[in-house]
């Protein structure tokens, strides 16, 4: 069926679904996106906790009461290092203009149907130095003293509790738009098909059609021959 000629109903209801089928490909544009800002914001969370591991390793061993100098400020020097490591992936952690880690980040909201009044909401986790999973954790912390150093032990310790929380909401959203990109590609290509079955011809039935009239046409061309045999045959006898 090639316009609404043919038959006016069935190429109305074609073409809406034609308009929803192109309107999901916005959808998985939107859910693609917002499936990689996760992903990004989830691969530095997770450097995010490795330097907590390794800055907890630290303070453990500086708060040996046998240090001596050297050994404490070497250890205080690394730890410090690390401390500055996790601000410097958190603000690294953008994609496409958005970051999720972020003091103050960005929720994301990715559209979940082809009229746009659904969404899927992932929230912003600040991993920030003195905010949100690491607030008692300043930008400024060391383990130049014991005492520092025993202290910042259980610090840590509910940094690393906070820290593997915030990366647990982040990758239970980004597994839910996965799930909706893999469901709303399968609902398009439903579509697609059901369009293919309004509009376009049954070859199978359209084969037979075809067979069946290449069949007469040949019939009649051998009738037409036998026909003429037999006037000939006719007027031999008068000869």
């Amino acid at each position: 069926m090639a316009s609404a000629k043919d038959n006016g109903a069935i190429w109305a209801i074609a073409q809406n679904q034609r308009a929803t089928s192109q309107s999901l490909d916005a959808v998985k544009d939107s859910l693609q996106r917002a499936s990689s800002t996760v992903d990004v914001a989830v691969a530095a969370g997770e450097s995010v906790s490795d330097l907590l591991l390794q800055m907890k390793s630290k303070a453990l061993a500086a708060s040996d009461t046998t240090l001596d100098t050297n050994s404490r400020i070497a250890l205080n020097d690394d730890f410090t290092s690390l401390r500055d490591q996790i601000t410097k992936a958190v603000n690294n952690a953008d994609f496409n203009g958005a970051n999720m880690l972020k003091n103050g980040g960005a929720q994301i909201q990715a559209l979940a149907n082809a009229d746009g009044t659904q969404v899927i909401s992932v929230q912003a986790q600040d991993l920030s130095l003195g905010n949100g999973a690491l607030s008692g954790l300043s930008a400024t912390a060391s383990i130049g003293t014991q005492t520092l150093a025993n202290n910042m032990i259980s610090t840590i310790n509910t940094a690393i509790t906070n820290v593997s929380s915030a990366l647990s909401k982040l990758g239970t959203g980004s597994k839910a738009l996965n799930s909706h990109l893999t469901f709303v590609g399968k609902l398009q290509d439903s579509i697609d098909a059901g369009v293919g079955n309004l509009v376009d011809a049954d070859l199978a039935k359209e084969s037979a059609k075809l067979q069946a009239l290449q069949t007469k046409q040949q019939l009649g061309v051998q009738a037409l021959s036998i026909a003429n045999q037999s006037s000939s045959i006719l007027l031999g006898l008068f000869r």
